[in-house]
């Protein structure tokens, strides 16, 4: 296995609940600032939402803070020129991973998906949010995309930084997504049992560093109580699979919060859908979230916390830079499951009888695109 961060104490951490509490608290801080702001996101698109952050960015800069952005080439197609000419302008250091390129083929499908933001070495943000107006946009009650973001003060931010300088150093190579791994440990390190404050950061790159899916592999598996699970978009890898049928058919709590027609990507939708009855079969509770588009990334097994912004899905670990904070901190894993059971509580849960009654042409479209899936996976493996 390659290098992994070890587990840090003395940390303290805030669950923020969509865009409208997230936003202004970072940007506030970003506000705050005074010597340097490292930016780090996939997803960014020019409107109210870019506008508001990029304000904060090119003030900051214009009195005198380093601030870094390394922005995913494809994931911020959105952001005009400019937007663009304007943070250039004012002096931020702006990096852009695997610009893409007819010429380079397959390897357009790697992308940068971590979203993180870090402020003067004292102050973190986390999570899997991108700065568009599906998140947030200024004086909106509520985002048309359901996420949270963690606010993270203490010893792990200098795991962030270390993460974030190893990527942005990289960011010019020709193979950004083969970035040397942090000099750590060599294996996954052992979950505490004891105490608050424990942190840890875990990372997926694809030069096949996946100590984000061990780790949920082991927590899974280690699991004594429940595992509530919350991913938008529902492909995980037949370990991920087997690991929550087996914890099902022990008696445990295992809970699935998934999209309903409120998606982004229909297709992927139906593709995961192949996977209910199994699941179903073996006892896991499979709930659709109702009011909006979930695009939550969120696990709690026990007191065990893991979220950012990997979907834990085949795609995603098979292409992507993906981060998540794992935690076991009382307040923070208090703070998740009120979260999961407001979400519960708004949801429609799936029965097995109601899958089986699902009209033919839904039945059609599940097999169709989970051919798919399956079949453009295991070419790309190939390749």
């Amino acid at each position: 296995m390659a290098e992994v961060f070890a587990w840090r104490s003395g940390n303290q951490f805030e669950l923020l609940i969509d865009g409208a509490v997230f936003f202004p608290r970072m940007l506030q801080a970003i506000d705050q600032a005074r010597s340097c702001i490292d930016l780090e996101l996939y997803l960014v698109s020019s409107g109210a939402c870019a506008t508001a952050l990029l304000d904060r960015l090119v003030a900051a800069a214009a009195r005198g803070v380093a601030v870094r952005c390394l922005l995913d080439d494809f994931g911020c197609q959105g952001l005009n020129r400019a937007d663009r000419q304007r943070l250039i302008r004012a002096g931020v250091s702006l990096r852009w991973y695997n610009p893409l390129s007819w010429r380079h083929g397959v390897r357009n499908l790697y992308r940068n998906h971590r979203k993180l933001l870090l402020v003067d070495g004292c102050l973190g943000y986390v999570g899997g949010a991108g700065a568009t107006d599906a998140f947030w946009r200024p004086g909106q009650a509520q985002s048309d995309w359901h996420e949270v973001m963690v606010e993270q003060r203490g010893p792990l931010l200098a795991d962030w930084q270390a993460l974030f300088d190893i990527q942005w150093q990289a960011t010019d190579a020709a193979k950004a997504w083969q970035a040397p791994a942090p000099a750590s440990l060599q294996q996954l390190p052992a979950l505490p049992h004891m105490g608050n404050g424990w942190g840890r950061v875990a990372y997926a790159s694809a030069r096949e560093h996946r100590d984000i899916l061990h780790s949920l592999l082991h927590s899974l598996q280690g699991s004594r109580q429940r595992i509530w699970l919350a991913t938008p978009y529902f492909l995980p890898t037949w370990k991920v699979r087997r690991a929550l049928r087996k914890a099902a058919s022990r008696g445990l709590d295992v809970r699935l919060l998934l999209t309903s027609r409120h998606t982004d990507n229909q297709p992927v939708r139906y593709a995961g859908q192949r996977f209910y009855p199994a699941l179903l079969r073996a006892g896991v509770r499979i709930f659709e979230f109702q009011a909006r588009f979930s695009h939550l990334k969120m696990v709690l097994v026990d007191d065990w916390v893991s979220l950012g912004s990997c979907n834990f899905d085949h795609w995603n670990l098979h292409f992507n830079l993906d981060a998540n904070l794992e935690a076991v901190d009382a307040p923070l894993s208090q703070a998740v499951e009120a979260s999961f059971l407001a979400d519960f509580a708004t949801s429609a849960e799936t029965t097995l009888q109601q899958w089986r009654a699902l009209p033919w042409s839904e039945r059609l479209q599940q097999r169709l695109w989970g051919w798919l899936d399956g079949l453009v996976i295991r070419f790309l493996r190939r390749r």
